[in-house]
């Protein structure tokens, strides 16, 4: 489950996105002011969170920047493998 205001921004858009968002799984780690969110959903799901050209996945890292710059730390959103 999501504990940052970043990561509950990217469960919430993961799962409007997806055809399955009880498989949407937010996961963080956090070592200093530096946080990793891991987001992972159904495998036939990957292509609605990537987009073509992989414009979702960078819009998705854009927002998770600005919330980022709000909360003062460093942010790496990784998704799938």
């Amino acid at each position: 489950m999501a504990n940052t205001m970043m990561g509950e921004v990217i469960e919430y858009l993961a799962r409007e996105l997806v055809d399955h968002p009880e498989e949407v799984r937010v996961t963080e780690l956090e070592d200093g002011d530096r946080v990793s969110i891991r987001l992972d959903v159904a495998e036939d799901d990957w292509g609605k969170v990537i987009g073509k050209g992989g414009r979702i996945a960078s819009s998705l890292r854009a927002l998770v920047k600005v919330a980022a710059v709000r909360e003062d730390v460093r942010v790496n959103l990784e998704i799938g493998d």
